[in-house]
């Protein structure tokens, strides 16, 4: 109800007057408005049958409209009788006790338009409702979630009778507001119940056990379990905690906090103090274990349970199998459901979506199918959730278009999708880049009433970005404001991503300002968005600007808003700042990641300092991080620019032990290196040291130039060589397929590689299928010479067939050879 209308009712007289008692009614007045309660229902012209016995009692239809509107019972007839009543001429007007029970009809049947009409009527006639119609309306409002106009009307009820409505009108305000997560708001109407409890409105009593249940079940959730157990304190006294009810309520609270130590203390606590667990207690508790991961503790009240006599519920089940899945553990379905079945506990739907689930994120959809027959078996009803999981992993295995024909396959059982399922292609469309195709099923669910929410017109605009599609991007936008769909932070971050990463800095910067002009805290992902936009153009100014902008409105930094800001530094060849926002990082305990060490690496190489990159490095690997392929180029290309072949030749080697997989930029560094520095400027102290002698990519490349290939050739052959000998065998052949048309491999040194690779990973015998060129006799030495060289690096206990198989292969050219020469002689 609007404010506007509220102000509207007014009392007849003294506003602070209570209504009178209702009035006591005659036998005949009770009968005939029972008799018109029975017209009504059977009759469809009762009209006519109503006004002669109206006539004949000599009684007005406002005598018996009280009574008729309490006890009607249905809503659509209690409106027929109102709409006669009002279309009658010469009739008293209702009075208070009517139009107040036409209301509570009204309210509890939850037609609050006629509600707000109704009053209006009352503030023509300036009638009040009684304080039990409030009481029904509150509930009403509040059990539907429009707490603001419950709120207004217990207001009003305190201004207009100076007291507070029943106690369970005031809960279901709490209640309504808890939901709602105004907990603010709840607080403060929880004060005025205790204040205003038995005080005023003849004592009535509006506080209870009930009312500190609700609000400690409130802080709760909000993770203030603390806050909770004072507010009982306060009310009870100190340690003392009347019902189990308090219990299991912060129990659930410090187990949903992660403080399982806590929660066990309340629960010896409880039972010290005489109160026996119940099934919600353990409940609670192995939820909360559940979440840690902590099964065998989990089995153990398990027991507890059985000794007790308590029967495990479907839930408590459910969330055991399910969290065994989140953490990785072994879940046999087939043994769960068994389990549950012994302990005389029916596995439901949710217990089948569960394993259907696990056993799809598994990749065991041949299983998952089975569960949902036996589930259909079992007389039970497959739902979207049931669906769903099917539908994530064909995306995931990157065939949408059998998700989609099994979200037809879905429809046609008589499922509807939800948002979840809608969601699961969505995104895996677009994770395919399958923009067009995805926007058609956006078209489908809002035509099947499904309007998209905010997470799915984010993956959508996220990937019209990507794809550079600025204005259907925009258009979008406006279809889901159209639609009444608000967005969220990470909606205005992705615009603001998405037009900055598209040079439309101007666009982002509206963005992000209409975000925090209306209120909407875009938190630290929006700020780290629009920072990284910044950083990005290099106006590292405005990126400072917004972070402290940022550090105002008491968000903190988290190790991405320091890591952009450090590589925005680098990139603007400001290493100095770049150290400084680094120290600024560890000063705040945050802890660096690879994007931050590989940044700093950047900037030194960047000024030509490898030994700033080294230490760095250096100190990466101290903190346990894995350099990525993107750390290994930066640092190899600084070696290569400095002319240190022989470092950079170290690093890419333990950028192959690291199981490091090497990609074009590598490649290019090592190349451009290698091909422009001088052959001799590779010296041979250089490979005299005990640190480098058995560098094999070092080596090979000597003894190629020392076999008079050019520097640009041994170079790609070293890295083909190198690369099947670390056991990568894919990235070798994608080299081979990126070089094969300018002439820079050696068909020698090619064949050898591609030979050690497969013997290495056992598939010596798949050779004739892979390598498809053959080798003439002097190549075939030329490969023999650089296998024994690669057979002297061999791991200890390791054996190839490389040198067999060449061998073998010079007996067949020379066979052939000889088979030849005897063919020319035989035809001379």
């Amino acid at each position: 109800m609007s404010k506007r209308l509220l102000s509207l009712i007014k009392p007849r007289q003294n506003p602070n007057s209570k209504p009178a008692k209702i009035p006591h009614y005659e036998p005949h007045i009770k009968k005939l408005a029972n008799e018109a309660c029975n017209l009504l229902r059977t009759h469809q012209n009762w009209d006519k049958f109503l006004e002669p016995q109206l006539a004949e009692e000599s009684i007005e239809a406002s005598e018996i409209a009280h009574l008729v509107f309490d006890r009607i019972g249905d809503v659509g007839l209690g409106l027929k009788f109102y709409e006669w009543f009002t279309n009658r001429k010469y009739c008293s007007p209702l009075d208070g006790y009517a139009f107040s029970s036409l209301l509570k009809l009204l309210g509890s049947n939850r037609v609050f338009d006629e509600v707000e009409n109704v009053l209006i009527c009352m503030k023509n006639d300036g009638i009040l409702p009684t304080i039990d119609a409030f009481d029904v309306l509150i509930r009403a409002y509040s059990d539907s979630g429009l707490v603001d106009k419950a709120r207004e009307l217990y207001r009003l009820v305190n201004d207009k009778f100076d007291c507070m409505p029943s106690v369970y009108a005031c809960n279901s305000l709490l209640n309504g507001l808890v939901k709602c997560r105004r907990m603010e708001v709840a607080l403060v109407v929880y004060d005025e119940m205790l204040k205003r409890d038995g005080g005023g409105g003849g004592g009535r009593c509006c506080f209870d056990n009930y009312s500190t249940s609700i609000m400690v079940r409130g802080l709760c959730e909000r993770g203030k379990v603390d806050e909770g157990r004072k507010l009982i304190e306060d009310r009870w006294g100190k340690d003392c905690v009347p019902n189990v009810v308090f219990y299991n309520t912060l129990i659930d609270g410090y187990c949903k906090r992660g403080e399982i130590a806590r929660a066990n203390c309340l629960l010896l606590e409880m039972k010290l103090k005489g109160f026996l667990p119940t099934v919600e207690t353990y409940g609670a508790m192995i939820n909360g274990l559940c979440r840690e991961g902590k099964f065998e503790e989990v089995d153990k009240l398990l027991e507890e349970m059985k000794m007790r006599g308590l029967t495990v519920n479907v839930q408590i089940h459910n969330n055991i199998i399910d969290f065994r899945y989140k953490h990785g553990c072994s879940v046999e379905p087939y043994d769960m459901v068994r389990r549950m079945k012994e302990s005389y506990c029916k596995p439901d739907i949710m217990t089948y979506n569960i394993l259907i689930s696990g056993l799809c994120n598994n990749g065991n959809v041949k299983e998952a199918n089975a569960f949902l027959e036996q589930a259909r078996k079992r007389g039970l009803t497959p739902d979207q959730y049931s669906y769903t999981p099917f539908v994530h992993f064909y995306c995931k295995q990157g065939d949408p278009d059998r998700a989609s024909s099994l979200l037809i396959e879905m429809t046609e059982r008589g499922h509807k999708p939800d948002m979840v399922t809608y969601g699961a292609l969505v995104h895996g469309l677009v994770v395919r880049g399958e923009i067009e195709a995805a926007s058609n099923i956006r078209k489908q669910m809002i035509e099947r009433g499904v309007i998209p929410d905010a997470g799915i017109y984010n993956v959508l605009m996220s990937g019209l970005f990507r794809k550079g599609m600025l204005s259907a991007a925009k258009q979008l936008l406006c279809e889901m404001l159209d639609h009444k769909v608000h967005p969220d932070a990470f909606v205005y971050t992705t615009l603001v991503d998405g037009f900055s990463r598209n040079g439309n800095l101007d666009e982002a910067k509206k963005i992000f300002e209409l975000a925090v002009e209306k209120d909407l805290d875009p938190g630290v992902v929006g700020y780290n968005a629009m920072i990284k936009s910044y950083s990005r153009l290099g106006r590292m100014n405005d990126a400072m600007l917004c972070f402290q902008k940022m550090t105002q409105r008491h968000l903190s930094p988290d190790e991405f808003t320091y890591s952009t800001l450090i590589d925005g530094y680098v990139k603007q060849h400001d290493l100095s700042n770049a150290l400084r926002m680094f120290r600024k990082m560890v000063e705040k305990k945050l802890k660096p990641n690879v994007v931050t060490y590989t940044s700093l690496i950047n900037g030194y190489c960047r000024q030509g300092d490898t030994f700033g990159a080294e230490k760095i490095f250096k100190e990466m690997l101290c903190h346990g991080l894995m350099p990525n392929v993107i750390t290994y180029s930066i640092l190899i290309g600084g070696f290569c620019k400095e002319g240190n072949l022989v470092k950079a030749a170290s690093t890419f080697e333990g950028m192959l032990m690291s199981k490091c997989t090497p990609n074009n930029v590598t490649f290019n560094y090592l190349v451009n290196g290698f091909t422009n520095i001088v052959p001799a400027a590779i010296a041979e102290k250089e490979y005299d040291t005990e640190k480098h002698e058995n560098s094999i990519f070092l080596n090979l490349f000597k003894r190629m130039l020392s076999d008079n290939l050019s520097p640009r050739k041994s170079v790609y052959n070293c890295i083909l060589i190198y690369l099947c000998q670390h056991r990568m065998l894919t990235t070798a052949l994608q080299l081979i397929q990126r070089i094969m048309n300018r002439n820079i491999l050696d068909e020698s040194f090619t064949f050898v590689a591609l030979l050690h690779g497969l013997c290495l990973e056992g598939r010596s015998r798949e050779w004739r299928n892979l390598i498809t060129f053959s080798l003439n006799e002097q190549e075939i030495y030329i490969a023999l010479r650089y296998s024994k060289l690669l057979d002297m690096y061999l791991p200890k206990g390791t054996s190839s067939d490389v040198s067999f198989i060449l061998h073998l292969l010079l007996e067949n050219c020379k066979f052939n050879g000889h088979e030849a020469e005897h063919r020319t002689a035989s035809a001379r």
